[in-house]
Parts: C-alpha cells; structure tokens; sequence
C-alpha cells in the first residue's frame, strides 16, 4: 500500500503512564497506529489493538533507540514525551542528579530524533512533537535543573525547525502545566531526598504549600490532545501550551 493512503504511525515514548499513556490512547482512539515505547514494556496499561504495539525503549541508549526504530518501521509523528523529573534546591542537587536529568529529559529526546531524521528527510516528510513544560514560560523556584533540561530543548526545538522546513519535516513543542495527576513526584521520589536542606526550608516551605493547592491544573487529556494538535498541525506554529495554567501563562508573555 502507498503511504500515502496508508493509516498514520505515530511512535511515543515514556508510555508506561502520565502523559505518554494518555497520549497514546488518544492517537489510538482518532484511527492511527501507534507504536507505545517505554523503558520496561507492560501492555496492560494501553488498549489491545493489533493497531497499537508496545516496544521496548530506553532513550538514554542509542541501541535502544536503534532497535526501537527497527521495529517500529516508518513512522510519520514522533513524540518525546520520556522524561524525569526534579524538585529541589540546586546547591543541594548532586552533579550526578543533574547528569541524569538532562541524559533524559535533552539528551535523550535529541537522540531519538536525530535517529529519526533520516527516514523524514528522504520521505520529505514527518513530524517531532517535543514535550517540555510550562516551566519555560515563567521561572519557578526548586526547580532550576528540571528548567534547565527543559528550556534546552525549547532552544534545539526552536532551531532545528528552520533546517528541516526546506525537507517537509516539522518540529513542533508541547508545554503542559502542572499536572498533579502524574507519577511526577512518585517517579522522581528517590532522585529527591534529601533537596530541600535546613537552610533554605523556610525558603521552601511556602512552595511546598502552593503547589499543594494550585489554582489551576492541567489534565494528561489536555496533553494528548495538545500533541495530536501540533501533529497535525499545518499553520507553522511552533508551541503549544497544554492546559488551563500553561495557556494561561503563554498568553501573559
């Protein structure tokens, strides 16, 4: 069949729950076929569907993405969503932290999608959808390494959409808010002992607090359906806010 009257593929990674999920389910349920990546596959968290597969990816190493991309097959979206996070006071995160942070949340997306080109270039066509977060659209406090990962691929993303443009290739970013319904904290609850030191808890203590009741928040729905917005989107924009408290503060810059 030509591909071009053949069902679309989008490949996801970070599917085992949050974002990924959602946004797996929701490509899913519009007709596509969906290659659901995570670090330890599980199928029974996504529908069974011989229109959905889940593999095995870890975007920390590159034969992982190699083998990944190998059964996945040609792909027409790809969505970095795989990522970690970190709350906490910098001067107390240890180097190694903020190595795997970054390994994640920059270095893997950039690798994943620099495996990816190649088949979108000699297509002369195909879309990267990078999920970021809101916190590039305004500072947040305990957050400066998380920030720093994520504001690097919000430059990358911003770039790299100039020298694929004359290929048909796109790159688009998606920046949810704060989604307390995650496994955001739980995740990242071993990485983050011990951030938080006795000289800067008062400091940190009003924080804690507000996060504990934000005035808005952002639903997993409001991700995916942010991502199948900037997949199929045709107008050259490049940032998409997910999310009552994100689109909130895109539109105060």
């Amino acid at each position: 069949m030509n591909r071009t009257n053949a069902l679309k593929t989008v490949l996801i990674t970070g599917c085992s729950s949050g974002y990924g999920r959602e946004t797996a389910r929701y490509f899913h349920a519009q007709g596509w076929n969906v290659i659901a990546t995570m670090r330890s596959p599980h199928g029974e968290v996504l529908p069974r569907s011989e229109r959905l597969r889940v593999v095995a990816l870890d975007v920390t190493k590159p034969e992982s993405i190699a083998a990944a991309l190998d059964a996945a097959g040609p792909v027409d979206v790809v969505v970095n969503n795989a990522g970690i996070g970190v709350v906490g006071v910098f001067e107390a995160t240890p180097m190694p932290t903020v190595r795997d942070v970054f390994e994640t949340n920059t270095f893997g997306v950039m690798a994943v999608t620099h495996a990816v080109l190649p088949q979108f270039r000699a297509r002369r066509s195909g879309v990267v959808v990078n999920v970021t977060s809101s916190v590039t659209l305004a500072p947040m406090p305990l957050a400066a390494v998380y920030t720093g990962s994520k504001m690097a691929i919000e430059g990358f993303t911003a770039s790299l959409a100039f020298e694929l443009e004359p290929f048909n290739v796109f790159v688009k970013l998606v920046e949810p808010g704060y989604c307390p319904s995650t496994r955001f904290t739980a995740n990242g609850g071993q990485r983050m002992e011990g951030l938080v030191p006795e000289a800067y808890a008062t400091f940190a203590r009003p924080i804690f607090a507000a996060f504990a009741r934000p005035a808005q928040v952002t639903r997993e729905s409001d991700v995916a359906e942010a991502v199948w917005l900037a997949a199929n989107d045709t107008s050259g924009r490049l940032r998409f806010p997910a999310g009552p408290d994100a689109v909130a503060l895109a539109q105060s810059l």
